[in-house]
């Protein structure tokens, strides 16, 4: 992003607030919710932004100036974030994100009931997201207008995550099929991250329904393409530049696009390594080179590629008939750019 007003800092600055005020409204109810407040604080201290940057662009887009009220509704979606990584690292039994323990992982290392905390600490950050948002300074009648968008965003983020926890199950009795993963995509991914934040500032914003049109034909595919470069991460990435596994998606047979297309061209022996390897708690880094390997060659890893520049063009070319103030165009443009096109 085009980080001339210090977005991100700004975001951050929110955030340490809240984590400020809360962590003295839970030690003011009992001394021994320190590790609740701690790890609240470490739940929100890292990230790139990038959902709070589209609410923000979301209003600029419908003509509305910076102003701090915007930046913490912005806040808000990265506090709707950190709840769902927070339920996602449980359920895929993810140990490290951003580089540190996950949340389940450090309550665990303390000697704590490790799942039950973290599943308390993702409730806490969901109910702090509407919190945030709600109070944020904005007017009343600009906030009454997202309301039903608010319930959406929350409802299809979990039903993705419902659709993908029910495909993972059920991949041991059928192959995985790539318009079932782009759907888990879109509900998990794309509206969460870009459709609906966008949405929820253009609507904040007054912003026509055009505008909000054009928002979805931009957000869907490219939050498609973040999926789907996640997807690429979650296998190919190097631990030490993303700050998490490389092992986990292929442990948990995740139900992702790269595995459906590599499935789909896989030869009866080459199934058979997958049928062995994918899906195996135990596997080891050797293994799974050998399943890297196999995508490769299959043609899977540059399908995905293929698909995520298609994703990125659809996307900019959604803007390319909307009204907007320059500014926001321009941003909107660079975030399509660099949303999907995180290195591996």
């Amino acid at each position: 992003m085009h980080d001339h007003t210090g977005f991100k800092e700004r975001i951050d600055e929110v955030l340490v607030r809240l984590a400020d005020e809360e962590e003295r409204a839970l030690l003011g109810l009992h001394a021994e919710l320190t590790p609740l407040s701690e790890q609240l604080r470490r739940s929100l201290a890292r990230g790139k932004r990038i959902r709070a940057a589209f609410l923000y662009w979301g209003w600029r887009a419908a003509g509305q100036p910076d102003c701090e009220g915007v930046i913490r509704a912005a806040a808000a979606m990265e506090l709707v974030h950190a709840a769902a990584c927070t339920h996602d690292d449980i359920i895929d039994d993810s140990r490290m994100r951003h580089g540190q323990l996950t949340a389940h992982a450090a309550f665990a290392a303390n000697g704590q009931r490790s799942t039950a905390l973290a599943m308390i600490l993702g409730d806490l950050l969901m109910g702090y997201a509407g919190h945030v948002f709600t109070s944020c300074g904005l007017p009343g009648a600009y906030l009454a207008r997202t309301v039903p968008l608010w319930s959406t965003l929350l409802r299809e983020t979990m039903a993705g995550e419902f659709l993908e926890v029910l495909r993972t199950q059920t991949r041991a009795h059928r192959e995985p099929l790539v318009a079932e993963s782009l759907e888990v995509a879109r509900f998990k991914t794309a509206k969460y991250t870009v459709e609906r934040p966008l949405h929820l500032g253009a609507t904040l914003g007054g912003g026509s329904r055009a505008l909000l049109d054009a928002f979805s034909g931009y957000g869907l595919p490219l939050g498609e393409a973040f999926q789907l470069r996640d997807d690429l991460l979650g296998t190919f990435g190097d631990p030490a530049r993303t700050g998490k596994s490389n092992l986990d998606d292929l442990r948990d047979a995740k139900p992702t696009a790269l595995l459906a297309l590599t499935v789909a061209a896989a030869g009866p022996d080459d199934r058979r390594l997958l049928t062995k390897m994918v899906g195996n708690p135990e596997l080891e880094e050797a293994e799974a080179s050998s399943v890297r390997e196999l995508i490769e060659r299959c043609g899977a890893r540059q399908q995905v590629e293929d698909m995520i520049r298609e994703r990125i063009g659809r996307a900019e070319a959604a803007l390319d008939f909307a009204a907007m103030p320059p500014e926001a165009r321009s941003a909107l443009s660079g975030l399509a750019a660099t949303a999907a096109d995180r290195s591996l």
